[in-house]
Parts: structure tokens; C-alpha cells; sequence
């Protein structure tokens, strides 16, 4: 299991002589400053090469950009709108792009609208660190008092409206502003940032579009851009909803174990792959995540290691990031399944027998609480992360080592 880093760019707070530090032994990384849409060109590509091999000082940092995280689908791809055409040609230049630069694993995701989403980017916990958290109650206020989305009322029931209600009329306008930035924040990382009414235009553009025809939407689109991916040597993956349940009226796709399978065996090529986000699944209580692993791990390119605890039992409840080891997924499962799906790949000879993993997210510890990196991604939340999930590998894979 190859060790990577999410890095943001020259302009992220954790720098690549962090992460060199770390130990990690290779970056995920973006071009977020690239309009979604456009061609990514070999030069940009070519530039964030360099940035990652170099150290402040000039020095190499003898690590290289090993995943692509998240070269974005347009909403007008999701929507099959406007220049959906022409973005997905945009598409396949800039895997051909990627690919000649030697990059070969690209992750994306087909969530409408917005990427993640949370109500809170620093909840407090006892221990004094901070967290990412998703309020039901607060999103809820967030949708029908704040957004004001129309038809919002009947995805609720009538005691959590009554909550959503008193909370929100409690809440100062500090509080009501802090909650709209932290619900629309958008891609981590991207150029595009939503306005409330950026959000409820791309809302309407989905009254007609149901699950189905997302769905289909996606298979349009991997049968596209798959073939070019396989042409290349690329491994496309796609992330899950997160949280993976239905929000703001809009369809997901991708929250469950049967949703993967459909797309997988409707586009049945190695090339159309899965991020095992352990987080996301993870926020729902009827995912098996070491299941999954075993299951679809054929196809599973990346994996993104992180817990979440679940604050309910039901389907659609609040939650929040809980420490690597801790929270409601079985860690040390999930990892001994992975290695197990490394050492059959070893044994069939694959070249893509080692799976990269990135400790995804962390809480806010030390010196992170006052760095204020990108929301999710300390500097040492991430690392104590990482040193928890080494310590698992590190101790499980004397069962994996080929005799």
C-alpha cells in the first residue's frame, strides 16, 4: 500500500517539505486553478511536477505526483446541458495529457452540485481538537430556512422540521452566515466557489433529472472517456457521495455497495475503478466497507483511510470525523482485506498490485489549530493519522510477504 499526500498547490499551508517530513511516498494532487471544463495542458501539468519534486530550499524532495485527486466532471457532463460535449473532448485531451506525464491513477466524482458536505469545519471535541461534523438539525435549518429550497418539506419529517426550526431561530447571524459558507464551501481546493443562489439555480437544472438518468448520465460519460483511459494506461476511480444519502433534493448515485456494482458492470473494463473512501461509506450504517473491499477490490485503484463515528443508528443521521482508529469502521479490517486484494494482484502478476491510500482528512491537533489549513487537511492531524494506519500495515503485512 503506497503511502500518498493530498497537496493543494503552492498555495496550500502543509508544504511539500511537510509532507516530505512525513514520510509519505507520493502526492495527490490537483489543478484546481484550472476552470472546470477546460483542457488541463502538459505544460500546467508539467509545472505542478516541478513544484512537487522541489523543496523550498531547491533540494528534490524525492516524491512525485502519483494521483491524480479529482480531475472535475462539469456540471454541464452531469446534466448532459450546454457544453457537456465539447467538456467531455476537454476531458479526454487532458487524461491523454496526464498520461504522458506518467500519471496514471485519476480520481473523480459525479456528485451533483457540491462535493462534501458539512455543517461544521472545526466542532470542537473534548480532547481540545477540532473536527469536521454533519449536523442533521442544522442542515435541515440550513435547506428550508436558509436556502429556502422549495419543496424541502417533505424530506423531512415533522419533529426534525420542528427542531430544524428552534434551532435556527436561535442561531445569531454569524452563526446563520457561518453555516451557508460551510454547507456550499464547493470542491476543497477548486477555483469555483457557490453563492446561495448559484446553489439554487443548479438545483432547479436537476427538477428533471431523477436517479436514473444521473445514473445513466455517468455510464454516457465513462463510456466516453473509459476506453481513452484504457488506451492510455490510465485507472479511472470514482469517490462516493459524502455523506452518501440524498441531499437538497438531488440524486446520488454512488452511496452503496449495489450502486458501484451497476456502474462497474455497466462499464466493464479494469480501467473504471473506485476511491474506497472508508469516510464517506462510512457516514452510512448499511455499508460494509471490509465487504466492499473484498468484493469489488478488483476494481479499487485508491483508497482514502479515514472514520467517521455516526451519531444514530438510523440511514440519515449527523456525524463526525473521528480519530483514524476509532469510529464505526473497522480499520484494521479494511486494511488486512486490502492487503489481501494486494497479494492476490502480486500473485496474478497485475502491475497495478499496489494500492495508493492516503490518510484522508484529520483533526485539528497542536499546531494545526492555529496553521488553519485547507478545511479537513492538518498537518498533524494528518500525520499522527498516517502513523496509526502504518503501524496497522506495518503489523499486518508479515502475513502478506511473498515467501
Amino acid at each position: 500500500m503506497k503511502q500518498t499526500w493530498r497537496w493543494f498547490g503552492p498555495k496550500d499551508l502543509v508544504s511539500i517539505d511537510d509532507t516530505r517530513q512525513a514520510g509519505v511516498e507520493g502526492i495527490v494532487s490537483a489543478l484546481h486553478h484550472i476552470p472546470t471544463g477546460d483542457v488541463w495542458s502538459p505544460e500546467e501539468i508539467a509545472r505542478r511536477q516541478r513544484d512537487i519534486a522541489t523543496m523550498k530550499d531547491g533540494r528534490p524532495s524525492g516524491i512525485a505526483w502519483d494521483v491524480v485527486e479529482s480531475l472535475p466532471v462539469s456540471e454541464d457532463i452531469k446534466k448532459q446541458k450546454g457544453d457537456w460535449r465539447a467538456h467531455i473532448d476537454a476531458y479526454k485531451q487532458s487524461l491523454r495529457n496526464l498520461a504522458d506525464a506518467g500519471i496514471a491513477v485519476i480520481c473523480y466524482n459525479f456528485m451533483p452540485v457540491l462535493d462534501w458536505t458539512r455543517t461544521d469545519l472545526a466542532w470542537p471535541r473534548p480532547s481540545g481538537a477540532t473536527c469536521m461534523r454533519f449536523d442533521l438539525v442544522d442542515f435541515a435549518a440550513f435547506d428550508l430556512h436558509i436556502l429556502s429550497r422549495k419543496g424541502a418539506e417533505a424530506d423531512f419529517d415533522d419533529a426534525l422540521r420542528d427542531e430544524a426550526a428552534a434551532r435556527f431561530s436561535a442561531m445569531s447571524d454569524g452563526r446563520r452566515e457561518e453555516l451557508a459558507r460551510n454547507v456550499v464551501f464547493g470542491l476543497p481546493g477548486a477555483a469555483e466557489r457557490f453563492s446561495l443562489d448559484d446553489v439554487r439555480q443548479h438545483i432547479a437544472e436537476y427538477d428533471t433529472i431523477n436517479e436514473d438518468r444521473l445514473r445513466q448520465h455517468l455510464i454516457d460519460f465513462l463510456e466516453e472517456v473509459v476506453p481513452v483511459a484504457e488506451q492510455c494506461g490510465l485507472r479511472l476511480c470514482c469517490h462516493p457521495d459524502d455523506p452518501p444519502v440524498p441531499l437538497l433534493g438531488l440524486p446520488r448515485i454512488m452511496s452503496t455497495e449495489a450502486q458501484y456494482a451497476t456502474i462497474l458492470q455497466a462499464v466493464d473494463r479494469r480501467a473504471n475503478g473506485i476511491t474506497l473512501c472508508s469516510g464517506s461509506l462510512g457516514a452510512r450504517s448499511d455499508n460494509d466497507l471490509p465487504g466492499m473491499m473484498a468484493r469489488l477490490g478488483d476494481r479499487v485503484h485508491f483508497l482514502h483511510l479515514r472514520n467517521v463515528k455516526r451519531e444514530t443508528d438510523a440511514l440519515f443521521g449527523s456525524f463526525f470525523e473521528d480519530e483514524h482508529l476509532a469510529g464505526d469502521t473497522d480499520m484494521v479490517a479494511l486494511i488486512s482485506t486490502a492487503l489481501e486484494e494486494e497479494a492476490r494482484r502480486r500473485a496474478e502478476g497485475r502491475e497495478d498490485w499496489s494500492i495508493p491510500f492516503r490518510p484522508d482528512h484529520g483533526q485539528d491537533i497542536l499546531d494545526d489549530l492555529h496553521r488553519k489549513a485547507q478545511p479537513g487537511y492538518p498537518s498533524i492531524g494528518r500525520l499522527k493519522g498516517l502513523a496509526e494506519l502504518r503501524g496497522v500495515i506495518a503489523g499486518l503485512q508479515h502475513a502478506y510477504r511473498p515467501s
